[in-house]
């Protein structure tokens, strides 16, 4: 399986024992915290055989947040992710959350909205850059291949070029973090649900959390993409043949234990 960041260090090796659960997070970005690197998988894209260690997934996050800063995301902006199964739309959030940028995911704009409601980033992949036309200050990045438009940012070009430093944006658990259909949450409620998963489900260290819905569903950004990092696990987006230990979906999953999205609020 590759993994874009390279090979793991013979420091960080998959034999390192998870990450513990996060005490107490009040905001998002606590689930980043520098401690909790090593080698053990973060996450997992299967149909596109990627994976991040816990190391590369919270340094990239990092790197993510400071692209975001320089595309012009400030605290308090909206950034628009196309929700494909891969890690760049997750690295995006984490890194947005800790600039205290709010994300929808979503496949559209509304070129009816006026300049101030339109995302000041858009995050697609390339395949789709001539969907988003965006006015001035406005701007959109793209991964997979490089953008056709000199305007549009090749969002891997920059993120491998980027400093990891931390973000000194103070966030507060009061600051809105995710907006989904057409309802904002903020840090500490979104937090407060992925601890109530963890707890509800047990999700342990270094289990597998496979992600079976779209990321445009509030519910599962807390169920698959929050809770697992928070409890150490790892998030896995599935291909045809991924079996886990924990589903998230509201059908039938193979894995033995399920989340039940219906029940995350």
């Amino acid at each position: 399986m590759n993994n874009n960041p390279g090979d793991l260090s013979e420091s960080d090796t998959i034999d390192d024992d998870p990450p513990a659960r996060v005490t107490d997070p009040a905001i998002i970005g606590d689930i980043m915290d520098r401690n909790r690197r090593n080698g053990t998988i973060a996450l997992r894209a299967d149909a596109a055989d990627r994976y991040y260690t816990y190391r590369d997934f919270i340094t990239t996050s990092y790197k993510s947040g400071n692209v975001i800063r320089y595309l012009g995301g400030r605290s308090g902006d909206e950034i628009l992710l196309v929700p494909d199964p891969l890690p760049e739309p997750v690295l995006a959030f984490y890194g947005a959350a800790q600039l205290g940028i709010v994300t929808r995911f979503d496949k559209t704009i509304q070129l009816d909205h006026s300049t101030e409601e339109l995302p000041r980033v858009v995050l697609a992949p390339s395949t789709q850059e001539e969907a988003y036309e965006l006015p001035p200050g406005h701007n959109l990045a793209v991964y997979g291949d490089s953008p056709t438009e000199t305007e549009t940012t090749h969002w891997e070009t920059e993120v491998w070029s980027e400093n990891p430093a931390i973000h000194p944006t103070s966030v507060a658990p009061s600051d809105i973090a995710l907006n989904a259909d057409t309802q904002t949450y903020t840090h500490e409620e979104l937090i407060t649900a992925a601890v109530r998963v963890v707890d509800r489900v047990n999700i342990t260290p270094g289990a597998d959390v496979v992600v079976r819905e779209s990321l445009m569903n509030p519910h599962v950004v807390v169920a698959g993409l929050i809770a697992p990092l928070l409890a150490g696990a790892t998030i896995v987006f599935p291909d045809e043949t991924t079996t886990g230990e924990i589903g998230v979906s509201t059908d039938t999953v193979p894995e033995p234990k399920q989340i039940d999205l219906n029940s995350i609020w």
